[in-house]
């Protein structure tokens, strides 16, 4: 009995609002029962209260492709080997699926291209067409990579990461010329079900959608052939097709007892995985397809990577995080620049590798890289932050120099080292991570012999002296309060004129942050906090918010506004990270902690759209909670403290008179808090031009 309560709980919780995060605490990873099964995935797919998509089908048949779509349906009903009067149903429920799902979304139908295998498990539920069909359209929405196709971006990561966990394996298929979209394409199409039984495939899809991880289907490729490597390897002499042929139908061999330990396995070498490998490659393989050049250029970069790339921001968080989860990554960085450069500042856990030498000196690089490894070695078992057996090389962000670093690269993916990464970016990217900070966080910082630092001094003089530069973000934003002060009809002239006029000082004397009444004074915009009853106030029509960066120590953080209630109409519902960021509309998205004044700080993603501030809550499992959905037009303030400049805060609120009204702000700390403000303000200009 006690060993059945799980099932009970979850029927109780299927009867209740449960999502895919109640499901996975109850189940733990065991098998479902068949009878929950349907409800399960569709609370997992996130389809449970879906509307009934298939009524809107005319029943008429007329796709150019029809015929081709037909006969591929009785083809691969004929294989399941149902009972006649069975496949009579399934095959006319199948072509009504796929024929809707072509014309719904505007798609042409192509034989072998996984539609059909990823849909015939989803018969097994027994449920109509109308829920078959949501499940087959979230599952491909949610799970399958964009642009599987021979060649496709999706085998050129899956490359990058056989190559970052089993070197030697990857280079024996290299040589062959044998890539991951020869063997693995149907793999990635139909999330293994073209290639494994009808039973193995639901015991692997219960795992799949409980723990809601797009990239699952690369780690499970992953283990494939790392469980087959032996044989690979064995193959050496083999022909080319002999070789596709055994890999392709490697999952065949899978049991349904293998799937608990193939799905963990899977697992380990996610966490083994630098979390980078999923947060830059979401939105190309998971978002929305599109053929932009920028969209073009990120695959480019992709199919031209030597290595895994790794972020700054998870580089130095990994840095300082001092008790690592166990098993997880922990890098030991590597910066590959010149002496001279090493010498002008550095982080103090790198471990400096000239890649000069390699061509200069061979013998004293060779001495070099066995000093690497045993200061790696050393750093492991003394349990040192800067210790770690996952490789993160760092060049100088400069192409002319870089291309040594990836020779030295290069030289160490040729022994075949395991779990060798590439920093994005180079210094450069940890030198402007850090911004002001740097004198903080870096060794022996030289602003005099410092690269980065003589490159942004280059292109401030050069500003200077053409006197086109933006002015500095205290000037130009106490201007535009300046200019939102002006009657409505005047206030986009005045931006403009700002914009276009950087150094003016606007026009009419006394008008906040500009210098009236020949005194040489500055009028500052006095702001006052609503009291509870004013809260419900609304905006003066037609007036645009005072808008303002400053550069003060703001200490006027009133408790009793962060504790007061949310204004009406902010939504707080639960959605999957994932999901979320692969909307279309997100501008960009910044990881942050959201800080509350009784010193608690929430992990949280300030998200900028077109026209919102939102802010996201990590609960874990992939999935966040939307705390907030602020107007950009609202914000009127944002202010950074002086000691702690990536502490922001944002103020909202409307002009009162010659001050401002203060209705509510949030505080974060945001390490790319300069980039993060930088485009709050671009993107509330936009949505004040767009109002006047």
């Amino acid at each position: 009995m006690e060993e059945n309560m799980w099932i009970i709980e979850l029927e109780s919780a299927l009867l209740d609002d449960c999502n895919v995060n109640d499901i996975y605490s109850i189940c733990q990873g065991k098998p479902l029962p068949e009878a929950l099964r349907p409800d399960v995935w569709q609370v997992c797919l996130d389809v449970r209260n879906k509307s009934d998509q298939m009524s809107h089908f005319n029943e008429i048949y007329d796709l150019p492709f029809q015929s081709q779509l037909r006969e591929d349906c009785q083809r691969y009903v004929e294989r399941m080997g149902n009972d006649e009067e069975d496949k009579v149903s399934v095959v006319s429920d199948l072509e009504s699926i796929m024929t809707f799902y072509c014309k719904n979304r505007n798609l042409q139908y192509e034989p072998d291209n996984g539609w059909i295998e990823l849909l015939l498990p989803l018969f097994a539920l027994k449920l109509n067409r109308s829920d078959t069909f949501n499940i087959f359209e979230a599952i491909r929405d949610t799970y399958i990579p964009k642009g599987c196709k021979p060649k496709g971006n999706v085998f050129h990561v899956f490359r990058l990461l056989l190559l970052y966990h089993d070197p030697e394996l990857c280079t024996v298929l290299d040589t062959k010329k044998i890539t991951p979209d020869l063997y693995s394409l149907t793999w990635f199409q139909s999330l293994f079900a073209s290639c494994s039984s009808l039973s193995v495939i639901i015991a692997m899809w219960d795992l799949y959608f409980q723990n809601a991880d797009p990239f699952m289907v690369f780690f499970l490729a992953l283990i494939i052939l790392i469980n087959g490597r032996e044989q690979i390897m064995s193959m050496k002499d083999s022909t080319k097709e002999e070789i596709i042929k055994f890999l392709i139908n490697m999952p065949c061999a899978l049991e349904v007892d293998d799937v608990p330990d193939f799905c963990s396995l899977a697992q380990y070498y996610a966490l083994k995985t630098p979390t980078s490998f999923k947060t830059d490659y979401l939105k190309a393989l998971y978002g929305k397809q599109n053929d932009t050049p920028r969209s073009q250029e990120e695959s480019n970069k992709v199919s031209q990577a030597l290595c895994l790339p790794v972020s700054v921001y998870e580089l130095v968080e990994n840095s300082a995080t001092e008790f690592p989860v166990q098993d997880s990554v922990r890098f030991f960085l590597v910066d590959c620049r010149p002496a001279e450069q090493y010498n002008a500042g550095h982080l103090s856990t790198a471990f400096h590798l000239d890649c000069n030498l390699m061509l200069q000196e061979p013998v004293a690089f060779a001495t070099a890289v066995q000093g690497l490894l045993t200061a790696q070695k050393q750093a492991i078992e003394v349990n040192s932050n800067a210790g770690g057996e996952h490789l993160c090389f760092m060049g100088s962000g400069r192409v002319e120099e870089d291309q040594y670093t990836h020779m030295v690269v290069a030289s160490f993916l040729q022994k075949n080292t395991h779990y060798v990464s590439l920093l994005t970016g180079g210094y450069a990217s940890i030198h402007d991570y850090f911004g002001e900070h740097m004198a903080d966080c870096l060794e022996d910082h030289s602003v005099s012999k410092c690269l980065v630092c003589q490159q942004h001094n280059a292109k401030q003089s050069k500003s200077t002296m053409l006197k086109v530069s933006t002015p500095s973000s205290t000037d130009l934003f106490s201007k535009f309060s300046a200019a939102m002060k002006s009657k409505s009809a005047e206030v986009k002239g005045r931006l403009m004129d700002i914009i276009v006029n950087p150094n003016s000082n606007g026009a009419g004397a006394g008008a906040s942050g500009a210098t009236g009444n020949g005194a040489g004074q500055t009028h500052a915009v006095q702001e006052r906090h609503v009291s509870a009853k004013e809260r419900n106030g609304k905006r003066y029509r037609n007036v645009a918010p005072v808008f303002s960066i400053d550069d003060e120590n703001e200490d006027a953080y009133d408790p009793a506004e962060k504790d007061a209630p949310q204004p009406a109409g902010v939504s707080k519902e639960i959605v999957n990270l994932n999901q979320y960021f692969k909307t279309a509309d997100i501008i960009n998205a910044f990881k942050c902690q959201d800080v509350h004044i009784n010193g608690y700080m929430y992990d949280s993603h300030l998200i900028i759209t077109p026209t919102h501030l939102v802010v996201l809550r990590e609960l874990g499992r992939g999935q966040a909670q939307i705390m907030v959905r602020r107007p950009l037009a609202s914000i009127v303030k944002i202010t950074a403290k002086k000691r702690h400049r990536d502490l922001i805060t944002f103020k909202y609120g409307f002009p009162d008179g010659d001050g401002l009204l203060i209705t509510d702000m949030d505080r974060f700390l945001i390490p790319n808090a300069t980039e993060a403000t930088a485009i709050v303000s671009k993107q509330i200009m936009h949505v004040l031009n767009k109002a006047n």
